[in-house]
């Protein structure tokens, strides 16, 4: 038996910048999982604990995503894989209300990592991204693929984003062999953090959906908004680097600024709540991903004043989902 495990991710700075084309955002990786385990059997067997039944690689609408994961997997091998026994666990939510932390992207990743090393199928990370971004390319999704960046390297990462629609084109027309070996154009980049600081993330048990969020926001993305938002982000990435936490404060605020400008959606309740419990505190807060819902991260630069916001965050509903002491 196999058993492999794949975090999930919030984003710092650079949420909706991202799905242009050179843009660059910061992403975190929450370690909060979940599990694939993978056996030999006789008949291949597909189970997640999505669903309440299994499926083999006949087609099947709920399973579409994990079947087109393991058809991506076959191709870069070159042949069909001998038959095995999948089981995903993991459906990073609580009390049937979704975190925010996962994707589509996460089941990708986590399905291709599994069977490529139950199989001995070695796979760098950028492999990984590579062949995961393609997976959703070919059924369709253009999102910027920031979440599976960091969620195939594992860590914190800075990811610049690439033109999925000329990508998506070259699908079409070439071979996955060829299409691994071109220049995306992205890149992604592990970042050594420097600064001391608690990193703490809220959930406000708001639900958020994603992609009516954005097609709702995508809109009012201009070109200044951009400018500004890669400027700030940049100072993101120097001041978590440099261990600057002034820096990091007013980057951090200047990106929260931004998406303020964007749309008052991003900032809903519960999500005003936990940015405004900032206050007095040596602490720097932001909505994270989509907005809407779901989480919310903070830097703080004392133990006290995490203890304080934590206390505030409960008082309005807001729940600590993950914390950890950076030295």
């Amino acid at each position: 038996m196999t058993t492999v495990k794949t975090g999930g991710k919030l984003y710092i700075a650079g949420e909706y910048s991202i799905l242009t084309a050179g843009q660059i955002a910061i992403i975190k990786n929450i370690p909060i999982y979940m599990t694939a385990t993978v056996e030999d059997a006789e008949q291949t067997s597909i189970k997640s604990d999505m669903f309440d039944y299994a499926v083999s690689m006949e087609p099947d609408k709920n399973y579409a995503l994990i079947q087109e994961s393991i058809r991506t997997l076959e191709t870069f091998n070159g042949r069909h894989l001998p038959a095995f026994a999948l089981s995903i666990t993991g459906k990073l939510e609580k009390d049937g209300l979704k975190f925010g932390i996962g994707s589509s992207g996460s089941v990708t990743v986590l399905t291709i990592k599994a069977l490529a090393q139950h199989f001995a199928i070695g796979l760098t990370p950028d492999q990984l991204f590579k062949l995961s971004a393609y997976t959703l390319l070919k059924l369709g999704d253009n999102g910027s693929m920031g979440d599976i960046a960091c969620i195939a390297y594992d860590d914190l990462v800075a990811y610049t984003s690439f033109d999925r629609g000329k990508i998506a084109e070259q699908i079409g027309l070439l071979s996955l062999s060829d299409i691994m070996e071109l220049d995306w154009g992205y890149e992604i980049e592990r970042l050594k953090r420097q600064v001391q600081a608690d990193f703490l993330v809220g959930w406000t048990r708001q639900p958020a959906i994603s992609k009516d969020m954005i097609n709702l926001v995508k809109s009012a993305i201009t070109l200044d908004f951009l400018a500004k938002t890669q400027k700030a982000t940049l100072q993101v990435k120097e001041a978590l680097l440099s261990g600057n936490k002034y820096l990091l404060k007013s980057s951090l605020q200047e990106v929260s600024d931004l998406l303020v400008s964007l749309s008052s959606a991003i900032y809903i309740d519960k999500l005003k709540s936990l940015k405004e419990a900032e206050a007095g505190l040596d602490v720097i807060t932001k909505s994270s991903g989509s907005g809407g819902g779901d989480c919310g991260i903070a830097y703080s630069f004392s133990a006290e004043d995490s203890q304080r916001l934590v206390e505030r965050w409960s008082q309005t509903g807001i729940e600590l989902l993950y914390e950890e002491r950076i030295l």
